[in-house]
């Protein structure tokens, strides 16, 4: 269940670092958006993608290297004003050579994948991926436990494209990790 506060005045950052204990809290156009901790087919996709791109991607072990792979990064497209927790954010090493000495990303990913549940997935397709694409966001993906299905999106003259969209056991071949395609069930097993 997504949870709303809808304050009389925009929403701060105080406001999102005093949420309850167990919610995720985001900050966009200055409302302060709640969410229970996912459960656990999200968590398991969620963990799952990073251990199939990490390697080839993060670590460059059998693929091509050259990325950051981190799971809910706390991304401050406006610090303190603009904040995100995606499931999974990717950044090229070029554009991010270091982490943040503290929680707070302030380089826009050049990825992003959100894992839909009931309780979030109109917040991800509809308000985050509208948040995504104003700040440039390169690539989008959505990944849904329930359909067993992935949707590769793309950022071109400012509008998402679809540019994938996988189920089953399918192999995912889409950008940015094209290069090292895997099986959609290994998600969902």
């Amino acid at each position: 269940m997504l949870l709303q506060a809808i304050p009389s005045e925009p929403a701060t950052y105080q406001d999102l670092l005093d949420a309850p204990a167990g919610l995720t809290g985001e900050l966009i156009h200055g409302s302060l958006y709640l969410f229970p901790r996912p459960k656990g087919r999200h968590i398991a996709a969620a963990s799952r993608l990073g251990s199939v791109v990490g390697p080839p991607f993060d670590f460059g072990e059998g693929g091509p290297g050259g990325w950051r792979i981190l799971i809910e990064p706390e991304i401050h497209f406006i610090l303190d004003q603009e904040v995100a927790v995606p499931d999974l954010a990717g950044w090229r090493r070029e554009r991010m050579p270091a982490l943040p000495e503290d929680h707070r990303f302030r380089v826009v990913p050049d990825w992003v994948c959100e894992v839909l549940s009931p309780s979030s997935e109109q917040h991800d397709r509809v308000t985050k991926r509208a948040l995504y694409g104003e700040f440039g966001v390169a690539w989008y993906w959505l990944v849904d436990p329930r359909a067993q299905s992935l949707e590769a999106l793309a950022l071109e003259q400012g509008e998402w494209r679809l540019v994938g969209r996988f189920h089953g056991d399918d192999w995912v071949a889409a950008e940015p990790f094209a290069a090292c395609p895997f099986r959609l069930g290994k998600l969902f097993g």
